[in-house]
């Protein structure tokens, strides 16, 4: 499960900083306008610009990557093992199965009335 986490973060990162990359070197929709007022240049002022070039349809494939791997993230965050609830669980069952062994080696006596000492310790 470590490696498909980790495989997945990492594309989730370099897919994030590819997003940021293309859309740093796309042109906005005024840098159109301010052609069509200085040069002439543009092809339109506020219409359309056509079809999609190469950097808007790598921008919306990436993003979908993005989002899939933000789903894949979130159910791996909030999938549980199904071995155990929790750490702290297993914790205390496994202080709770050597705990008369080691109270035992500790002490190196048992009580002298034969009962344990067990109820005394606060939990």
């Amino acid at each position: 499960m470590g490696f498909w986490l980790s495989l997945i973060v990492v594309v989730h990162i370099l897919v994030g900083l590819a997003i940021i990359g293309l859309v740093l070197m796309q042109h906005g929709k005024g840098a159109d306008m301010g052609a069509a007022f200085g040069s002439g240049a543009s092809g339109s002022l506020f219409g359309a610009s056509g079809s999609a070039n190469f950097l808007s349809r790598a921008t919306a494939i990436l993003a979908a990557v993005f989002f899939s791997t933000s789903l894949a993230l979130a159910y791996v965050a909030f999938s549980k093992p199904k071995g155990v609830d929790s750490v702290m669980k297993s914790v205390v069952e496994s202080n709770s199965s050597s705990a008369p062994a080691a109270t035992g080696a500790v002490t190196g006596s048992t009580p002298a009335s034969g009962e344990s000492k067990a109820k005394d310790i606060p939990r």
